[in-house]
């Protein structure tokens, strides 16, 4: 067992933290101690912390337990914190093990950045020392303090269509949505502008998506070098399959060639 999950507490919506302050709680479908896989910090033991919920339906979404069906139970901000700060990558039986305590903490979903209480969460895990990562769909302005913004813009081919995804009666309407919130490009720029740092994520499923790749990165402003290009896929065959045809190109263009190293390392398999 590589990676260890920690149990998600049941509490009231809102309750008070030992400093007296409102102490919101957050849906959250898990916590777990493992590497980075993917981007900039790829390798980096990391705590990542997943809430539960999504305002988008990408059809090949890999956490559908936090977006097409959101599972989890609420925990505080305070009780993150903790979790947070005592964190430690697990030995080989899975349990924690006595290597130095983790420094970097990944605000993963979903989307974060929708959940109320987000700021709060970010700003008390900064002021305990932690290297915060954002990573978000970038679709909600939300001033959230964070080391690394992981934007990732849901390209047209995300979009939703019948039968793909996970089956629910109202794909369509989801479809909708999502076509209508998937690439509010100001909206994006205000959050790249904040951040001292950004890595811009893409999840290409095929060449086809080439063209609206460059238009978005002309769109943001971003350089190069800050673009990650990651192949759609969850397994290793996928992943090698698609790095054929992927890479050359990622590589003229000037971009990062982003494999998903938690696939390799662990296998396509939750807390990784």
């Amino acid at each position: 067992m590589l990676v260890r999950r920690s149990r998600n507490l049941k509490t009231q919506e809102h309750v008070l933290s030992p400093n007296g302050h409102a102490d919101v709680s957050l849906r959250i479908a898990e916590t777990f101690s493992s590497l980075q896989g993917e981007g900039l910090l790829t390798g980096v033991p990391s705590f990542f912390i997943r809430t539960s919920g999504c305002n988008l339906r990408c059809w090949f979404c890999d956490t559908p337990y936090a977006s097409w069906r959101p599972e989890g139970e609420r925990s505080t901000i305070t009780e993150l914190i903790e979790r947070a700060v005592q964190a430690r990558m697990p030995d080989a039986d899975g349990g924690p093990s006595s290597a130095a305590r983790i420094g970097h903490v990944v605000l993963t979903g979903g989307e974060p950045l929708i959940m109320k209480g987000m700021t709060e969460l970010a700003t008390g895990l900064r002021a305990g020392g932690l290297h915060v990562t954002i990573e978000t769909a970038g679709t909600v302005d939300v001033e959230v303090p964070c080391d690394l913004l992981s934007l990732s813009p849901k390209l047209r081919a995300s979009t939703p269509g019948r039968g793909a995804g996970p089956a629910l009666a109202d794909d369509s309407r989801w479809a909708e949505l999502h076509e209508q919130r998937r690439m509010p490009i100001a909206t994006m720029r205000r959050l790249i502008d904040r951040a001292p740092t950004t890595q811009v994520k893409f999840v290409v499923d095929s060449p086809a998506e080439y063209d609206e790749i460059l238009t978005v990165v002309g769109d943001l402003g971003v350089a190069a070098a800050d673009v990650w290009i990651m192949p759609q896929g969850i397994t290793v065959d996928q992943l090698d399959a698609a790095a054929v045809w992927l890479r050359p190109w990622a590589a003229a263009a000037g971009f990062q060639y982003c494999d998903r190293m938690q696939i390799r390392w662990y296998g396509n398999r939750r807390g990784t």
